[in-house]
């Protein structure tokens, strides 16, 4: 293997430390069971239940799809959602034992107060609109939305929250209604409302303290990791100020915003970026300090280690791939990491062992073959392989070529300047100008 720049022993010396002989890697984190309760202590409200049912419907593991199911059914009693609290007991399907069944008296307790509590708003909401008096409908509205939304009535809970724009009086009630839309528009997974009502919350700043600027960054970033915008997802979770915490655990807890924003990261920016916009960044270390295995495999994939980055990022996966945001994106993510890297790792050099590489890569040297083979075809690397030997010839830019051409060109355009700057010297010597001509013909 052949460095342009240094010397071929110092170049070979840094990739070995690339494959298994790495002694400087930190360790590995192990790709354990998920610790359901510890997840779901990171939530609060219907995202935790929603979560948890997630979780119940995608792991392999029973006794993980078991714990699931009884925290969300012990967290669905505290709340008045009476229909999801029917479906998880179906769910369940008597595997907790009786005291996870269906508790009816329960059920109609809920039913009947709900029924109450509606007629009541409705009589109330009445009352204010023949009175005319703008505040008193606003709440009106903002109760029905509360009250749809506990039950679950996602769909007219959204429209009770958007018709108090009407009888907005001031910055901080277009807020909240804006957060409010958003708060049930991704629980809807609606994220076409998401991106609309963030627009139109950010455009009122003297309402905005820190914490809702926050909350909007976060909601913005998870719109665009839906559209598959990884930079622009990338950017927004990357502007969220510490000063997020944990206010906003009805939609994402703090740990998530390093996962997305970190991972986003590493699939769209150039290496500066990388080094700019996240590892310099104070403000989002905060974040990465949660999850220690994303600020690692950050690090890694900068410092070049590879084989330590992908291996954090293989122990990962299991756990992301239960991610009620993230599932959908991980192998595009997982594939974008992967070829930057393969990228990365062959850009110095004029020729790369495969042998080598794929040790670095912990890879077979067939599979590296096929994953440089597209590379190569897609146009995002410059090279050519020697199937028979297994080695990679970069197609460098012949340098010495192109600094003798700018050279000549350069010399060339000096010798036109001064051509030019002669003439006029002599031009205005002899007086011959446009005043000159015009005077004698007169």
């Amino acid at each position: 293997m052949e460095g342009e720049d240094e010397g071929p022993g110092t170049m070979i010396e840094d990739i070995v430390s690339n494959g298994v002989d790495d002694k400087r890697s930190k360790p590995i984190f192990s790709s354990e069971q998920m610790d359901v309760e510890a997840y779901a202590s990171l939530y609060s409200g219907r995202t935790k239940i929603t979560r948890l049912l997630f979780i119940a419907d995608r792991c392999g593991n029973q006794s993980m799809q078991l714990e699931a199911l009884r925290m969300a059914y012990e967290e669905i009693k505290k709340g008045e959602n009476s229909q999801l609290f029917r479906e998880v007991v179906q769910k369940i399907d008597g595997r907790l034992g009786p005291a996870y069944g269906m508790d009816q008296a329960w059920v109609d307790n809920v039913d009947r107060r709900a029924e109450q509590r509606k007629e009541k708003l409705e009589n109330e909401l009445n009352s204010y609109r023949t009175n005319l008096i703008k505040e008193s409908i606003r709440m009106g509205y903002n109760d029905f939305g509360d009250f749809y939304y506990a039950h679950g009535v996602l769909g007219d809970a959204f429209k009770n929250y958007v018709r108090t724009r009407d009888y907005c009086t001031t910055s901080k009630h277009i807020i909240q209604m804006c957060l409010n839309a958003i708060l049930v528009s991704i629980e809807m997974g609606q994220f076409t409302h998401v991106t609309s009502y963030v627009s139109k919350a950010e455009p009122t700043p003297e309402a905005l303290d820190p914490v809702t600027v926050a909350k909007l960054r976060c909601a913005a970033g998870l719109a665009h990791l839906e559209g598959k915008k990884y930079k622009h997802a990338a950017r927004k979770f990357l502007e969220t100020g510490p000063e997020l915490g944990n206010n906003y655990t009805e939609v994402i807890a703090p740990q998530d915003v390093a996962t997305y924003g970190g991972l986003c990261a590493l699939a769209s920016f150039d290496r500066t970026e990388l080094k700019n916009k996240v590892i310099d960044n104070l403000n989002f270390r905060n974040f990465l300090e949660l999850v220690p295995e994303i600020r690692e495999l950050i690090n890694d994939f900068y410092s070049s280690r590879y084989a330590s980055c992908l291996e954090y990022l293989e122990n990962l996966k299991a756990n992301l791939l239960l991610d009620i945001h993230l599932y959908d994106h991980v192998e595009t993510l997982y594939n974008q990491i992967r070829h930057k890297a393969l990228i990365q790792y062959t850009h110095p050099f004029v020729s790369v062992d495969l042998h080598m590489m794929a040790s670095a890569f912990k890879t077979s040297v067939a599979g590296l073959e096929k994953e440089l083979e597209a590379l190569i075809t897609d146009n995002q690397i410059q090279a050519r392989i020697d199937s028979h030997n297994k080695i990679l010839y970069a197609r460098h830019a012949d340098q010495r070529n192109a600094t003798f051409q700018r050279v000549l060109q350069t010399g060339s355009e000096f010798d036109r300047d001064v051509k030019a700057m002669l003439l006029r010297a002599n031009l205005l010597k002899h007086e011959c100008n446009a005043r000159a001509a015009a005077r004698k013909c007169l």
